[in-house]
């Protein structure tokens, strides 16, 4: 087994790494661990070739931590680093984990066996020092498990030696019984879960029998019990497991016992405790990287920024193609018809109510000088020859000014999206109606206004208005079979609105009876979500039939009527537009 405390006579490994950012990295891994450890003189090196032959080591006379460099994550550069942000290690939890390991024994593993004790029960007490200072650990600073997981599947491997043919474990009590120490202990430790050491545990059970299994299991919990320096509570739980498998306590680790037996082939083939350990290494290796890793605020900031930058960036090329294109649109476009009497008239009362809704009352400021303009204030005026008579300095404000500015109207944004599936026929024509006079209203409002207009179906989606222009005639679209590819439409209006940028009263509404495909859905209900969150306002206007099923968090609307669809879309425009500040 690989050792993580080395002996006292040991020194330090002498590592040049040819990189300076393994000396960066050594620094800042240095500057983190008097918080995990307890202690502020250590000293920390990581850079290939470190360890002592170890994944990491402790040398507890020279206060040293070494962690060897190759257990760096891949991709990784060591210039890179910033393990002060807490979110940042997990781009190098193996390494991390690694040092958060030796971290412990620095605090934990004080105790030292006498010159004269056994051999063979120090090695056993050794052995059961691992978990008895990873559980320690984890009472001390519950959030290191996450790390010490992550390192978990580096240690196991280097201390049994699972994957080298010529020194992986055999199916001997000896064997087995260290594999058990080494995985099984991590259980009631609290660092792995039951279900990834199952496999062991089975192969272990078969090897020693239920019974020593057991009394293995009393000894390495009374260790998890025992004092950071009661070392000859230690050495005794060190006999207890010697005798335990069959193995001389006086004698050094390997040597056979009169009891012991081997059932190993020997023929280079893995055993199953050697395939057992392997298959739960790969387990808790997966579950790690699935499990949510410790964060800070800093980074949760960083990611959401990066998250936010990078659906911006889809939504703008979604943008881009919808609108910047124009080979698509035959296939839902059927002409174009000169606008109604009725549509000019709606068109005019919606950008009256636009400009309405969008007044705002001029604020009033009060100011005090001590010069005019402005009221004067008899008590201010007192108090300013007071001061001057006792030969002070006046300081009192005696005029009062009151300013008044205009409030600018908060901009409007408004995307409308139209189901063109067959189901939703009866509102082709209502929604080519209401997009004609949306983007008319927006043209002669006061309120700096931008619509668009988009249609979907057939698997593409088609702008019926652009934002920033106004359409001369009505543009007349038909229906066409399913593709429902709301995610698209939705993230096209976003970039071509800018949607999800609270800068502006927004407004999208969605005309659909919602019977979508599961793989727009998701989607769609995602970028949904994001525009909420950023304080988008949605509505969802659905056909008055059976069957419908608006997205989650939409402000459903049913229309009776479909050519109603406009004042629909009018009323909740300009209530968005009164309710921004």
């Amino acid at each position: 087994m690989a050792t993580h405390v080395a002996a006292h006579a040991a020194t330090p490994t002498a590592v040049f790494p040819a990189a300076p950012g393994w000396l960066t990295l050594s620094a800042a891994f240095g500057d983190e661990v008097p918080a995990i450890a307890d202690r502020d003189d250590l000293v920390v090196t990581v850079a290939p070739g470190a360890g002592h032959g170890a994944p990491a080591c402790f040398f507890p006379d020279l206060a040293t931590i070494e962690v060897d460099g190759t257990h760096m994550d891949n991709g990784v550069d060591p210039a890179t680093v910033a393990p002060h942000r807490v979110g940042d290690r997990k781009r190098y939890r193996t390494a991390w984990g690694l040092l958060t390991h030796e971290c412990g024994h620095a605090k934990h593993s004080v105790w030292r066996a006498p010159d004269d004790a056994p051999p063979g029960a120090v090695a056993a007490a050794d052995l059961l020092e691992e978990t008895r200072m990873e559980a320690a650990q984890v009472r001390r600073r519950p959030g290191d498990r996450y790390w010490l997981r992550a390192s978990a599947t580096n240690l196991i491997l280097a201390d049994t030696q699972a994957q080298d043919p010529a020194a992986a474990p055999q199916m001997t009590r000896e064997d087995a019984a260290r594999s058990a120490a080494l995985l099984l202990a991590r259980v009631d430790a609290g660092i792995l879960n039951r279900r990834e050491v199952a496999r062991v545990e089975r192969v272990v059970r078969d090897v020693l029998g239920t019974d020593t299994l057991a009394t293995l299991r009393r000894i390495w919990r009374a260790a998890h019990r025992t004092a950071d320096d009661n070392a000859e509570a230690m050495i005794e739980l060190g006999r207890r497991w010697c005798d335990a498998i069959g193995t001389d306590p006086h004698q050094p680790p390997g040597t056979p016992g009169p009891n012991a037996t081997t059932n190993g082939s020997g023929n280079g083939t893995p055993s199953p405790l050697a395939n057992a350990i392997s298959s739960a290494a790969a387990a808790i290796g997966r579950a790690v990287a699935a499990e949510p890793a410790p964060t800070d605020p800093t980074t949760q900031a960083m990611d959401a920024r990066a998250a936010d930058n990078q659906a911006r960036q889809q939504a703008q090329n979604a943008a881009n193609a919808v609108f910047g294109t124009a080979g698509t649109a035959a296939r839902h476009i059927r002409g174009t018809r000169a606008p109604h009497t009725t549509e000019q008239t709606a068109a005019r009362h919606l950008a009256r109510a636009l400009t309405t809704a969008g007044h705002r009352d001029r604020t009033a400021t009060k100011t005090r000088s001590t010069v005019p303009p402005g009221r004067l204030r008899m008590r201010g005026a007192m108090t300013a020859d007071a001061q001057r008579a006792a030969g002070a300095i006046p300081t009192a404000e005696p005029f009062t000014r009151t300013t008044r500015a205009t409030v600018p109207a908060p901009p409007l944004r408004l995307g409308i999206i139209c189901d063109v599936t067959d189901s939703m026929k009866a509102f082709t024509a209502p929604v080519a109606s209401a997009a004609w006079i949306l983007a008319h209203a927006a043209r002669h409002t006061a309120v700096p206004a931008t619509t668009a207009t988009v249609v979907f179906g057939a698997g593409i989606v088609t702008p019926i208005t652009r934002p920033g222009t106004t359409p001369a005639k009505v543009t007349q679209f038909g229906t066409c079979l399913s593709g429902h590819v709301i995610d698209t439409a939705i993230n096209a209006l976003d970039g071509a609105l800018d949607l999800s940028r609270p800068t502006a009263a927004r407004l999208l509404v969605i005309i659909s009876d919602g019977n979508f495909e599961h793989e727009t859905r998701k989607p769609g209900q995602k970028m949904l979500d994001r525009l909420q969150k950023s304080g988008c306002a949605v509505l969802w206007l659905a056909p008055d039939k059976p069957g419908t099923d608006p997205m989650n968090g939409a402000t459903v609307h049913t229309l009776t009527d479909p050519t109603t669809t406009a004042r629909a879309i009018g009323q909740a425009a300009t209530t968005a537009l009164r309710t921004t500040r």
